[in-house]
């Protein structure tokens, strides 16, 4: 074989990998869907979790109405802080949108979940991530994390840490109402 029969062997399968591999790295699945980010601008990735009376709740169904969806775990000190100001919203604009709580079970007992909720009289929904599958869908980074959805299931913002202050929440869901 010649040289340069040889250096246009490797500069193919140099190429093909380098092919193969941006392929792969960008989400591509069989089915020709792209995996869906959880960041501002796309769509919430969608997920079906069980709240504390075994009734399933999926995020694509609450479309319609715009979506304040927080993770949290009864150890976090800023997720219990902040779990006052979105009962409060919750009271007063629970007609116009609504608060999902995600607990990460997954690092949490979720026993000591629902008595901080009864203790605190959280009323909202809350459903649990039992095995880690939306921390992992959403690329969970800390807790708490708050999502702002809008009607149409877009990620309008995303904060990550806490607490959120009351005053911010009703910013945020104003913004969110105003969207509709």
């Amino acid at each position: 074989m010649t040289p340069k029969k040889k250096r246009l062997l490797v500069f193919l399968g140099i190429f093909t990998a380098a092919a193969i591999w941006t392929i792969w790295s960008a989400g591509w699945q069989p089915s020709g869907e792209t995996s869906s980010a959880a960041q501002s601008g796309f769509l919430a990735p969608d997920f079906t979790l069980n709240d504390s009376s075994g009734e399933s709740v999926t995020l694509s169904e609450l479309r319609g109405k715009p979506v304040i969806l927080n993770l949290w775990a009864s150890w976090c000190g800023p997720c219990r802080a902040e779990m006052p100001a979105l009962q409060a919203l919750h009271e007063d604009l629970g007609d116009q949108l609504v608060i999902l709580g995600v607990n990460a079970s997954d690092q949490d007992s979720r026993q000591k979940a629902l008595s901080f909720l009864s203790e605190n009289g959280v009323t909202f929904r809350i459903v649990f991530d039992e095995r880690g599958e939306v921390s992992d869908l959403y690329l969970l980074q800390a807790l708490p994390t708050t999502y702002f959805i809008r009607a149409d299931g877009i990620i309008e913002d995303v904060i990550i840490g806490g607490p959120l202050s009351e005053a911010l929440l009703r910013a945020k869901a104003a913004s969110l109402l105003e969207g509709r």
